[in-house]
């Protein structure tokens, strides 16, 4: 069974490996060939003999505060009591179209993926957890911060005929040496998926054997549809800032390790355009490590970060967001150990004063160091 949790996570960009899938996942609707196939309009949703076992890898347990992130449920848990799942067997994404992809950045060609399954039906963006420490990874930090995903897929309504993509994630270990039939083979008879939407690139099964060819092929044998989309190019692929690492075929495509370039060289403008939005770095007091507040600046280590920053340096025409409503105009200092905000108006100590600030929200404007 699959490892499925409502939750948001980040992943390695991977191309081809020893493993499941090599994964590039740059996308554009405009560019989308549709291949469908006979299908029941109501899936049937009548749930096998296996989907209550003990060794059921399904969950849809929802955080239960901002600071909590549901536990992930390993393949062939005992613990009952910490697993949700549905009472009449339903995969949580039954009846959806899922996009297949490694969801870092959450960028433009993440999004266009996105707008593709919303067209198809109700939406999900489906990923793997748990491959960096399957594969032996270093662990480095996500693009989006965990808590700040949700604001990002809720900001993609418009495109997306006012729905919201949900994100399930699938243990990787659970799938890491399926055959690329039985993948699609559990998309269908398990998680019971109305569709699936991929890019041109797309590879999946053990060593990557399969391609989005073959996906099309197996899709059309379990009676799914399949959506190829070819990718969403970068307009400033020959950027003189960056040196991309990808290889040839990757150049010139949206992706994750672009975006992580551009904020290793703090080209917030590229980035910027890369994400379709502005960057924002999310920090977090704890118990151990705390704000401080001077008289024009307030400050925070860098331990206290939860998603990636982009270089030392000083951004201009960036914003300070404290809640909903109050949103300050400053400049911020990137140094070794800490992150320095400065209001534009001067003095901070009686704006932050009366905040019990927990978090601190940075969105960078369009400057570069």
């Amino acid at each position: 069974m699959f490892g499925v949790n409502r939750i948001s996570h980040h992943f390695r960009d991977c191309e081809h490996f020893g493993g499941f899938v090599g994964f590039r996942f740059n996308f554009n609707s405009l560019h989308t060939f549709h291949l469908s196939f006979p299908r029941s309009l109501k899936p049937s949703f009548a749930p096998s003999t296996t989907t209550l076992r003990s060794n059921n890898c399904f969950s849809s347990t929802p955080s239960n505060s901002p600071r909590q992130i549901p536990l992930l449920f390993h393949c062939f848990s005992q613990q009952e009591d910490e697993r949700e799942i549905l009472s009449d067997g339903i995969s949580a994404v039954a009846g959806g179209v899922v996009a297949l992809g490694k969801f870092d950045a959450l960028h433009i060609g993440h999004r266009e993926l996105a707008i593709q399954a919303s067209r198809a039906g109700p939406p999900f963006l489906l990923s793997f957890v748990g491959m960096a420490k399957v594969l032996g990874w270093e662990n480095r930090a996500p693009i989006v911060a965990k808590c700040d995903r949700k604001r990002i897929l809720s900001s993609w309504v418009p495109y997306c005929g006012n729905m919201v993509p949900e994100e399930f994630q699938i243990e990787f270990s659970c799938v890491r040496h399926l055959s690329p039939q039985q993948f699609v083979e559990k998309l269908s008879k398990e998680l019971k998926v109305r569709g699936v939407v991929a890019g041109e690139n797309y590879r999946f099964g053990y060593k990557a054997a399969g391609d989005a060819l073959e996906l099309v092929k197996l899709c059309e044998e379990y009676g799914m549809e399949a959506y190829i989309i070819k990718s969403v190019m970068d307009k400033n692929q020959f950027s003189t800032n960056i040196n991309s690492s990808a290889s040839s075929k990757e150049r010139g495509q949206v992706s994750s390790t672009r975006v992580r370039e551009a904020l290793a060289v703090g080209d917030m403008t590229y980035v910027s355009e890369l994400l379709g939005r502005q960057h924002r770095l999310v920090l977090m007091a704890t118990d151990r490590e705390r704000f401080s507040f001077g008289r024009y600046k307030v400050s925070a280590p860098k331990s206290c970060l939860l998603n990636l920053a982009p270089k030392e340096g000083l951004y201009e025409k960036c914003s300070l967001l404290l809640g909903q409503e109050n949103v300050m105009l400053c400049r911020v200092i990137i140094d070794s150990k800490f992150v320095h905000i400065e209001p534009d108006f001067g003095g901070s100590s009686d704006i932050f004063g009366t905040h019990n600030l927990q978090y601190l929200h940075i969105e960078f404007g369009d400057s570069n160091p």
